[in-house]
Protein backbone atom coordinates (compact mmCIF):
# COMPACT_ATOMS: atom_id res chain seq x y z
CA UNK A 1 0.00 0.00 0.00
CA UNK A 2 1.41 3.46 -0.61
CA UNK A 3 1.65 6.71 1.34
CA UNK A 4 -0.08 9.74 0.39
CA UNK A 5 1.33 13.36 1.19
CA UNK A 6 -1.08 15.81 2.11
CA UNK A 7 -1.17 17.46 -0.82
CA UNK A 8 -3.32 15.93 -3.75
CA UNK A 9 -3.63 17.90 -6.80
CA UNK A 10 -7.23 18.64 -7.50
CA UNK A 11 -8.69 19.49 -11.35
CA UNK A 12 -11.77 19.90 -11.82
CA UNK A 13 -13.73 20.22 -15.03
CA UNK A 14 -15.25 23.96 -16.07
CA UNK A 15 -17.26 24.42 -19.45
CA UNK A 16 -18.36 28.42 -17.98
CA UNK A 17 -17.12 31.60 -16.79
CA UNK A 18 -19.10 31.20 -13.54
CA UNK A 19 -18.23 27.54 -13.63
CA UNK A 20 -14.42 28.29 -13.80
CA UNK A 21 -14.67 31.22 -10.83
CA UNK A 22 -16.90 28.52 -8.49
CA UNK A 23 -13.93 26.03 -8.91
CA UNK A 24 -11.61 28.75 -8.00
CA UNK A 25 -13.28 30.04 -5.16
CA UNK A 26 -14.31 26.92 -3.80
CA UNK A 27 -10.89 25.23 -3.85
CA UNK A 28 -9.78 23.94 -7.07
CA UNK A 29 -5.80 23.44 -7.65
CA UNK A 30 -6.35 23.70 -11.64
CA UNK A 31 -9.16 23.91 -13.95
CA UNK A 32 -9.79 21.99 -17.30
CA UNK A 33 -11.85 24.09 -19.45
CA UNK A 34 -13.76 22.07 -22.30
CA UNK A 35 -17.56 22.13 -23.60
CA UNK A 36 -19.46 19.60 -24.41
CA UNK A 37 -19.17 17.70 -20.98
CA UNK A 38 -21.48 14.42 -22.36
CA UNK A 39 -19.44 14.10 -24.86
CA UNK A 40 -15.98 13.71 -23.10
CA UNK A 41 -15.26 17.49 -23.60
CA UNK A 42 -14.84 19.52 -27.08
CA UNK A 43 -12.56 22.44 -27.59
CA UNK A 44 -14.38 25.65 -25.66
CA UNK A 45 -14.46 28.81 -27.90
CA UNK A 46 -11.53 31.68 -27.82
CA UNK A 47 -13.61 34.28 -26.13
CA UNK A 48 -14.46 31.57 -22.72
CA UNK A 49 -11.13 30.63 -23.07
CA UNK A 50 -9.85 34.35 -22.59
CA UNK A 51 -11.90 35.25 -20.16
CA UNK A 52 -10.78 32.24 -18.07
CA UNK A 53 -7.38 32.51 -17.84
CA UNK A 54 -8.07 36.44 -17.34
CA UNK A 55 -10.53 35.55 -14.43
CA UNK A 56 -8.59 33.16 -12.18
CA UNK A 57 -5.02 33.02 -10.49
CA UNK A 58 -5.08 29.37 -10.93
CA UNK A 59 -3.83 27.28 -14.12
CA UNK A 60 -6.45 26.98 -16.85
CA UNK A 61 -6.09 23.53 -19.08
CA UNK A 62 -7.79 23.70 -22.35
CA UNK A 63 -9.20 20.80 -24.41
CA UNK A 64 -8.12 20.21 -27.78
CA UNK A 65 -10.89 18.05 -28.98
CA UNK A 66 -12.30 18.95 -32.44
CA UNK A 67 -14.86 16.25 -31.97
CA UNK A 68 -16.04 13.14 -30.04
CA UNK A 69 -16.35 10.47 -33.40
CA UNK A 70 -12.78 9.05 -32.31
CA UNK A 71 -9.76 9.87 -31.59
CA UNK A 72 -8.31 9.05 -35.24
CA UNK A 73 -7.98 12.44 -37.00
CA UNK A 74 -7.83 13.26 -40.63
CA UNK A 75 -6.12 15.78 -42.60
CA UNK A 76 -9.25 18.38 -42.09
CA UNK A 77 -9.49 17.96 -38.56
CA UNK A 78 -5.64 18.08 -37.97
CA UNK A 79 -6.31 21.53 -39.58
CA UNK A 80 -8.51 22.54 -37.36
CA UNK A 81 -6.23 20.92 -34.23
CA UNK A 82 -2.86 23.16 -35.32
CA UNK A 83 -5.11 26.24 -35.69
CA UNK A 84 -6.92 26.05 -32.03
CA UNK A 85 -3.49 25.26 -30.84
CA UNK A 86 -2.29 28.86 -31.84
CA UNK A 87 -5.58 30.62 -30.85
CA UNK A 88 -5.45 28.57 -26.98
CA UNK A 89 -1.28 29.74 -26.89
CA UNK A 90 -2.26 33.35 -27.34
CA UNK A 91 -5.25 33.61 -24.91
CA UNK A 92 -2.47 32.34 -22.17
CA UNK A 93 -3.44 28.80 -21.62
CA UNK A 94 -1.77 27.02 -19.22
CA UNK A 95 -1.58 23.85 -21.30
CA UNK A 96 -3.45 22.16 -23.32
CA UNK A 97 -5.55 18.48 -23.25
CA UNK A 98 -5.19 16.34 -25.99
CA UNK A 99 -4.87 12.95 -27.41
CA UNK A 100 -4.56 11.46 -30.76
CA UNK A 101 -4.58 7.49 -31.73
CA UNK A 102 -3.71 5.73 -35.09
CA UNK A 103 -6.33 3.16 -36.83
CA UNK A 104 -4.56 0.55 -34.93
CA UNK A 105 -5.42 1.61 -31.17
CA UNK A 106 -1.62 2.85 -30.52
CA UNK A 107 -0.61 6.60 -30.19
CA UNK A 108 -0.40 8.86 -33.48
CA UNK A 109 3.42 9.86 -32.65
CA UNK A 110 3.70 11.56 -35.50
CA UNK A 111 0.45 14.09 -34.90
CA UNK A 112 1.67 14.57 -31.03
CA UNK A 113 4.46 15.88 -32.00
CA UNK A 114 2.84 18.81 -34.77
CA UNK A 115 0.52 19.59 -31.79
CA UNK A 116 3.57 19.98 -29.24
CA UNK A 117 5.66 21.80 -32.15
CA UNK A 118 2.94 23.96 -32.58
CA UNK A 119 2.39 24.44 -28.97
CA UNK A 120 5.65 25.92 -28.22
CA UNK A 121 6.79 26.16 -24.72
CA UNK A 122 3.09 25.14 -23.04
CA UNK A 123 2.60 22.23 -21.26
CA UNK A 124 0.43 19.25 -22.68
CA UNK A 125 -2.00 16.55 -20.81
CA UNK A 126 -2.31 13.77 -23.03
CA UNK A 127 -6.14 13.12 -22.27
CA UNK A 128 -8.31 9.77 -22.05
CA UNK A 129 -7.60 8.61 -26.08
CA UNK A 130 -4.87 7.19 -23.46
CA UNK A 131 -7.75 4.93 -21.99
CA UNK A 132 -8.59 3.02 -25.27
CA UNK A 133 -4.54 2.47 -26.63
CA UNK A 134 -4.06 -1.73 -26.26
CA UNK A 135 -0.88 -1.35 -23.86
CA UNK A 136 -0.75 1.29 -21.44
CA UNK A 137 2.67 0.63 -20.00
CA UNK A 138 3.51 0.84 -23.19
CA UNK A 139 1.69 4.19 -24.10
CA UNK A 140 3.36 5.42 -20.90
CA UNK A 141 6.72 4.64 -22.12
CA UNK A 142 6.35 6.51 -25.35
CA UNK A 143 4.35 9.33 -23.78
CA UNK A 144 7.68 9.76 -21.14
CA UNK A 145 9.68 10.43 -23.96
CA UNK A 146 8.42 14.03 -24.58
CA UNK A 147 9.03 16.87 -21.93
CA UNK A 148 5.54 18.67 -22.52
CA UNK A 149 3.66 16.05 -21.52
CA UNK A 150 3.83 16.56 -18.13
CA UNK A 151 0.14 14.85 -17.15
CA UNK A 152 -1.64 11.65 -18.21
CA UNK A 153 -5.51 11.68 -17.79
CA UNK A 154 -6.82 8.19 -17.50
CA UNK A 155 -9.84 5.78 -15.49
CA UNK A 156 -6.96 3.09 -15.90
CA UNK A 157 -8.70 1.73 -18.85
CA UNK A 158 -12.34 1.11 -17.18
CA UNK A 159 -15.49 3.30 -17.08
CA UNK A 160 -14.32 3.68 -13.24
CA UNK A 161 -10.93 4.94 -12.26
CA UNK A 162 -12.24 3.68 -8.51
CA UNK A 163 -12.22 -0.20 -10.75
CA UNK A 164 -8.71 0.48 -11.91
CA UNK A 165 -6.81 0.65 -8.68
CA UNK A 166 -4.38 -1.80 -9.83
CA UNK A 167 -3.70 -0.14 -13.04
CA UNK A 168 -3.42 3.03 -11.43
CA UNK A 169 -1.09 1.64 -9.18
CA UNK A 170 0.80 0.32 -11.67
CA UNK A 171 1.11 3.49 -13.66
CA UNK A 172 1.94 5.79 -11.02
CA UNK A 173 4.93 3.70 -9.80
CA UNK A 174 6.05 3.47 -13.44
CA UNK A 175 5.98 7.15 -13.77
CA UNK A 176 7.72 7.98 -10.43
CA UNK A 177 10.64 10.39 -10.67
CA UNK A 178 9.60 11.25 -13.96
CA UNK A 179 8.64 14.91 -14.84
CA UNK A 180 5.39 13.40 -15.68
CA UNK A 181 2.08 12.79 -13.08
CA UNK A 182 -0.83 10.70 -13.72
CA UNK A 183 -4.11 12.44 -13.10
CA UNK A 184 -6.95 9.93 -12.33
CA UNK A 185 -10.66 10.75 -13.46
CA UNK A 186 -13.64 9.09 -14.23
CA UNK A 187 -16.33 8.30 -11.29
CA UNK A 188 -15.19 9.89 -8.68
CA UNK A 189 -16.96 11.05 -5.51
CA UNK A 190 -16.82 12.93 -2.57
CA UNK A 191 -17.31 9.60 -0.83
CA UNK A 192 -14.70 9.29 2.21
CA UNK A 193 -13.99 5.64 2.41
CA UNK A 194 -13.93 5.03 -1.47
CA UNK A 195 -11.83 7.63 -1.80
CA UNK A 196 -8.98 7.35 0.78
CA UNK A 197 -8.97 3.85 0.39
CA UNK A 198 -8.02 4.91 -3.66
CA UNK A 199 -5.27 6.97 -3.11
CA UNK A 200 -3.69 5.65 -0.20
CA UNK A 201 -3.74 2.39 -2.83
CA UNK A 202 -2.55 3.72 -5.58
CA UNK A 203 -0.58 6.44 -4.61
CA UNK A 204 -1.94 9.07 -7.22
CA UNK A 205 -0.95 12.34 -6.77
CA UNK A 206 -3.21 14.19 -8.95
CA UNK A 207 -7.03 13.50 -9.14
CA UNK A 208 -9.74 14.80 -11.96
CA UNK A 209 -13.05 15.37 -10.99
CA UNK A 210 -16.42 16.63 -12.96
CA UNK A 211 -19.90 15.39 -12.33
CA UNK A 212 -18.39 14.48 -8.62
CA UNK A 213 -18.16 18.35 -7.46
CA UNK A 214 -21.84 19.65 -8.90
CA UNK A 215 -24.55 19.16 -7.19
CA UNK A 216 -26.52 15.90 -6.94
CA UNK A 217 -23.48 14.38 -8.95
CA UNK A 218 -25.09 15.67 -12.30
CA UNK A 219 -22.96 16.49 -14.92
CA UNK A 220 -25.16 19.52 -16.21
CA UNK A 221 -25.78 20.84 -13.00
CA UNK A 222 -23.23 23.58 -11.54
CA UNK A 223 -20.51 22.95 -9.38
CA UNK A 224 -21.59 22.39 -5.32
CA UNK A 225 -19.60 23.79 -2.63
CA UNK A 226 -20.60 21.39 -0.45
CA UNK A 227 -18.92 19.07 -2.19
CA UNK A 228 -16.13 20.44 -3.43
CA UNK A 229 -15.50 21.40 0.58
CA UNK A 230 -15.87 17.47 1.08
CA UNK A 231 -13.65 16.37 -1.62
CA UNK A 232 -10.97 19.03 -0.54
CA UNK A 233 -11.44 17.58 3.40
CA UNK A 234 -11.02 14.20 1.89
CA UNK A 235 -7.39 14.88 -0.02
CA UNK A 236 -5.65 17.05 2.74
CA UNK A 237 -6.19 13.26 4.92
Amino acid sequence: MSSVSSKVILEVIATTLAEVKAAAAYGADRIELITAMNEGGLTPSIGLIEEAVKSVSIPVNVMLRPHSRSFVYDKEDIQTLLSEVRRIRRAGANAIVFGALTPKGEIDTRLLQRVLDRAGDMRMTFHRAFDEVKNQAAALDQLLAYPQITTILTSGGQPRVLDAAEQIQMLVARSAGTHCSILAGSGLSPNRDELRAFLDFTGVQQVHFGSGVREEGKSLAPIDLMRMTEVRSILQG
